[in-house]
């Protein structure tokens, strides 16, 4: 199992993720965590035998959350919003993204910027080249490798 500290700006840049935040989760995450796993699997909601081996904790506002997030198990997710709802008085259960867009003010949005490629010489090696260190020129090397990869697995340049 893994808990990993984040901070509430890291939540904000979780573009396209989700997942179940819990709130008021007083005392030792790895209990939370194991008693969550197995309510949900009792409820026939964690299905496969998978369960929520990656957790993020975080503070908010005083109030230490836990992050269940949807990667890597395979839910009932009609059941986990009901039980959600029908829990909500003792666990403040919320979406990921619903705690981004009311709690902290949306996700992060980054600008692209501007990459002068007109003129260039058209070899897409030197182009990706171009953008790549215009991105990492931007702080975004997450995105300048995301985008090196997607190039160079496209089969066709």
């Amino acid at each position: 199992m893994t808990i990993k500290n984040i901070t509430t700006n890291d939540l904000r840049k979780m573009n396209n993720k989700e997942g179940l935040i819990l709130q008021g989760c007083g005392g030792e995450v790895k209990e939370w965590v194991d008693g969550i796993n197995d309510i949900l699997t009792e409820n026939g909601i964690l299905l496969d035998d998978t369960k929520f081996d990656n957790v993020s904790v975080f503070q908010n506002e005083g109030v230490t959350c836990i992050l269940y997030p949807f990667d890597n198990v395979h839910l009932d997710v009609g059941k986990l919003s009901m039980w959600r709802l029908q829990s909500y008085t003792a666990f403040a259960g919320t979406w990921l993204s619903d705690y981004v867009d009311n709690k902290l003010g949306g996700f992060e949005v980054k600008q692209k910027p501007d990459c002068e490629l007109i003129g260039q010489d058209g070899n897409i090696f030197n182009l990706m080249g171009i953008a790549s260190h215009t991105l990492k020129q931007n702080g975004m090397a997450d995105e300048a490798k995301e985008m090196c990869g997607r190039v160079t697995k496209s089969g066709s340049y």
